[in-house]
């Protein structure tokens, strides 16, 4: 009896060493992931000073629809470490508030794509068509982009709404339940995840196929002007073809998550692969690569 005390001593001080390890390597990464979004946020609040106090950049559809896609992400980012952090961390929320945030979370990943066919749509203009590019690309035009934009991602969210009130639930004991914020304290019925998945996929496809089309014809006008501008605004689009890809690894993202939910260092991993560093390099993508926003930036810092 005695050495089968000394060994579950032994064993639960193992599990104890462990556990604090395990403690100390998580929180490390969640403050090493901290540092490389507070490094997004001073970059990204750079970029936007610039477009808010330059008249002629606020006028600019491109970049109307930049900053939007910069402030879209940003909030995404926001939003999806708290998630991840309180879930690590087994903090509950009230449900009503989790799906809350759920749904703008999922309203926010399909705006960026969006976000990023109309802007290659408005380099299709501008190359394409140049004539016209003055009178389809306006400021207004580009905040009814905008709004479009949300609509479409918010009506999925509102059927999942309407499928979850008209189940057999009760509703009003169920949104008070506190959980722990994950996909699965919000989906109780296999419909919910059929609009999810559907949503997810035909957003994206259609954003592909848009993107496809766009950098095609694109680089076909190119060609025949033999223009820098024209083979520019064709890297951009390649550029925009490249971020959405990095946003489709959010399905994968998905699927490893399901497998490996109990795993907090690949959780973390995962979050940061396949959320963060797409939306990381939006501005570094753009925002040093532009002319514009290099020139005033450089202005700024040699004062």
């Amino acid at each position: 009896m005695g050495n089968y005390s000394v060994l579950d001593n032994n064993i639960t001080q193992v599990s104890i060493y462990t556990e604090k390890n395990l403690q100390t390597m998580r929180t490390s990464m969640l403050i090493l992931m901290l540092l490389f979004f507070c490094f997004f946020l001073y970059f990204m609040n750079i970029l936007l000073s610039v477009y808010f106090t330059t008249a002629h950049v606020r006028d600019n559809a491109r970049y109307i629809l930049f900053a939007h896609m910069l402030i879209s992400d940003t909030c995404y980012l926001l939003l999806g470490f708290f998630l991840m952090a309180f879930a690590i961390y087994v903090i509950y929320l009230p449900l009503l508030l989790c799906y809350m945030i759920r749904i703008a979370t999922l309203t926010l990943f399909v705006v960026t794509p969006y976000n990023l066919a109309v802007m290659s749509l408005e380099r299709y203009v501008a190359v394409c068509h140049p004539l016209r590019h003055a009178e389809l690309c306006t400021v207004h035009k580009s905040i009814s982009a905008i709004i479009v934009m949300w609509v479409l991602g918010l009506l999925p969210n509102v059927a999942d709404m309407i499928v979850l009130m008209s189940s057999s639930i009760k509703l009003n004991t169920f949104l008070s339940l506190p959980v722990i914020c994950r996909n699965e304290a919000v989906t109780k019925t296999p419909l919910q995840n059929t609009i999810k998945s559907l949503n997810i996929m035909i957003s994206l496809s259609l954003v592909g196929f848009i993107i496809i089309c766009t950098y095609i014809r694109v680089i076909m006008t190119a060609q025949k002007i033999d223009g820098s501008s024209a083979s520019k605004a064709g890297k951009t689009v390649m550029l925009h073809a490249f971020q959405l890809l990095l946003c489709m690894t959010f399905l994968t993202s998905s699927f490893f998550e399901t497998q490996y939910n109990q795993f907090d260092f690949l959780r973390i991993t995962f979050f940061f692969l396949f959320m963060c560093l797409p939306r990381f390099l939006s501005p570094l993508i753009y925002g040093l690569r532009d002319e514009l926003f290099r020139k005033y930036i450089k202005k700024m810092y040699s004062k």
